[in-house]
C-alpha cells in the first residue's frame, strides 16, 4: 500500500512525499489553499483567472511559450485546476526529470510576471470557456443546483466567475489577491514517485525558499438554511431533460463520510446499482445516471445526476425519491452491501495507478479533511460500515428540509413537480 511522509517547514510550508515503487513517473503538485470560496462577489472567478495567467511567464521563463516548450521537450504532462477550496499546478514526467519539473512548477507558482497585456488577452479565453460550459446542459444544471443550495455566497457561485467579473479584473486586482493566498502557510507541495524522501524534502524546501510568509487570508463559513424542498428550472433547446436531485449532508471529515459513500454506491455506483437498473435497464428512460457525494471543509451534499426522457420527468423524479425512501425503510442486504464495498475500494485502487492521481488523492484529503490516510486505512473504514449505519444515515439526510432539485428541459413553463418532490 502507498504510504506518505510529511514535514512542515519553519515558515509553515507543508511538503508531502508519496513513494511509488516500480513507477517510472514522478509528479510535482503545488496547491494554494484558495479557490472560489475565498472570493468576494466582485472577485468571483479571480482564483481561476490567476490559475490561467500564472502560465504566462516568469522572469526566468519570459512568455507562456518558454514554459510549455521546456516541459514539452522532456515529454511532461502539465496543467492546473481551480476548485471551491484550492488551486493546483502540476507537472508529471519521467523520474529523471524530477528536478526540472520542480524548478518549472515552483517558478510559475512563486514568480509569475503577470504581464498586463497577456492578462487582457486571457480574459477572452476565459469568456469563451464560460460560453463553452453554457452550451453543456449537464454543466448548467449542476451550476443551478449549487446556486439553489447556497445562493448568493461563494459556495453558490460559479468557479469560473461571470462575464462581468472576469472582464473587470485588473492586474492590480490579481496581484493583490495572489499576495493574500499564495503564501507559505497556505501552500501544500506534494511529490509522488520512486525517490528518496530526504532528497525530496531538501529540494522542495530549497525551491520554495523565497515563498511569502505573509499570514494567510481565510474564508467565511458557508451559511445554510432550508425548511422545505426547493427546485429550480431553466428552459433550453435540449432533446433530453437533465436533472440533479440531492440533499445537504455534512463536511468532508465527518464520521459518517464512509457510510455516505456506501449510500451513493448503492444508488448509483456502477451498472448494477439500483438507479441504473431502474432508470436505464427497467424503464429505458436514461442513458446516464449516477449518484455521488461532494464534501468540503464546512459543508457537503450528495446528489443523483441523470439525463432522462423529457415527457416522463415527473414520473422519474418520483421513482428516484422512492429509492431514497427505500434506503430509509429497508436495510441493505449483506450481498448488496458487500458488492458495493468491493466496488468502492476497487475503484479507488484502480484510480491510484498513476503518480498524478496519487498526488491528488493525498492533496484533497489534506486540504478538505485536515488529515491524510492511505488506501488501506480508507478500505478499513469502508469495510466497517454496517447495514444499520446505512439506514441510520439515510434517515438523517433523506428528509424534505434537505431536498433540492434542479433541471433543464425544453418546456418554457416549469412542470409541477411539487406533488412528487418528497421523501417523507
Amino acid at each position: 500500500m502507498i504510504k506518505h511522509k510529511k514535514i512542515t517547514t519553519k515558515n509553515g510550508l507543508r511538503i508531502v512525499h508519496i513513494p511509488m515503487k516500480d513507477n517510472p513517473a514522478t509528479t510535482v503538485l503545488v496547491l494554494s489553499e484558495s479557490g472560489s470560496k475565498y472570493e468576494s462577489k466582485e472577485q468571483n472567478g479571480i482564483s481561476h483567472f490567476l490559475e490561467h495567467v500564472c502560465f504566462k511567464g516568469t522572469a526566468k521563463r519570459p512568455g507562456a511559450f518558454k514554459i510549455s516548450e521546456e516541459l514539452d521537450s522532456i515529454g511532461a504532462q502539465y496543467n492546473a485546476f481551480t476548485s471551491h477550496e484550492f488551486t493546483g499546478y502540476y507537472a508529471k514526467a519521467p523520474i529523471r526529470q524530477f528536478e526540472k519539473i520542480l524548478d518549472v512548477v515552483s517558478d510559475l507558482y512563486l514568480n509569475p510576471s503577470l504581464p498586463a497585456k497577456e492578462l487582457e488577452k486571457e480574459k477572452g479565453v476565459i469568456l469563451e470557456e464560460i460560453n463553452m460550459y453554457e452550451d453543456l446542459p449537464q454543466r448548467v444544471v449542476m451550476d443551478m443546483f449549487m446556486s439553489l443550495l447556497y445562493g448568493d455566497q461563494p459556495a453558490g457561485r460559479n468557479i469560473l466567475g461571470t462575464k462581468e467579473t472576469v472582464s473587470s479584473f485588473s492586474r492590480e486586482d490579481v496581484v493583490n489577491y495572489r499576495s493574500k493566498h499564495y503564501v507559505s502557510e497556505g501552500t501544500l507541495v506534494l511529490v509522488s514517485g520512486n525517490l528518496p524522501s530526504k532528497e525530496v524534502f531538501k529540494k522542495v524546501e530549497s525551491a520554495f525558499a523565497g515563498i511569502s510568509e505573509t499570514k494567510k487570508s481565510g474564508k467565511k463559513r458557508v451559511a445554510q438554511k432550508q425548511t422545505k424542498p426547493a427546485q429550480v428550472h431553466r428552459q433550453r433547446k435540449v432533446d433530453q431533460a437533465h436533472l440533479v436531485l440531492g440533499f445537504r449532508t455534512f463536511q468532508a471529515n465527518h464520521k459518517d463520510s464512509a457510510t455516505l459513500q456506501i449510500i451513493n454506491g448503492v444508488l448509483g455506483g456502477g451498472m448494477s446499482s439500483r438507479l441504473f437498473q431502474k432508470l436505464r435497464d427497467e424503464m429505458g428512460v436514461a442513458y446516464y445516471v449516477r449518484s455521488f457525494e461532494d464534501l468540503y471543509t464546512d459543508h457537503g451534499y450528495m446528489a443523483v445526476r441523470a439525463g432522462v426522457t423529457q415527457n416522463r420527468l415527473k414520473e422519474i423524479v418520483s421513482v428516484i425519491c422512492e429509492e431514497f425512501k427505500k434506503l430509509k425503510e429497508e436495510k441493505v442486504s449483506p450481498k448488496e452491501l458487500k458488492k458495493v464495498k468491493e466496488y468502492i475500494t476497487g475503484s479507488m485502487l484502480l484510480g491510484l495507478e498513476t503518480s498524478d492521481s496519487v498526488a491528488e488523492f493525498y492533496a484533497e484529503q489534506e486540504i478538505l479533511e485536515g488529515k491524510m490516510r492511505d488506501p488501506k486505512s480508507i478500505t478499513r473504514e469502508i469495510q466497517s460500515v454496517t447495514a444499520e449505519d446505512v439506514q441510520r444515515v439515510a434517515r438523517k439526510i433523506f428528509c424534505n428540509k434537505n431536498l433540492n432539485l434542479s433541471f433543464v428541459n425544453k418546456d418554457k413553463n416549469s412542470p409541477n413537480l411539487g406533488s412528487v418532490l418528497s421523501v417523507e
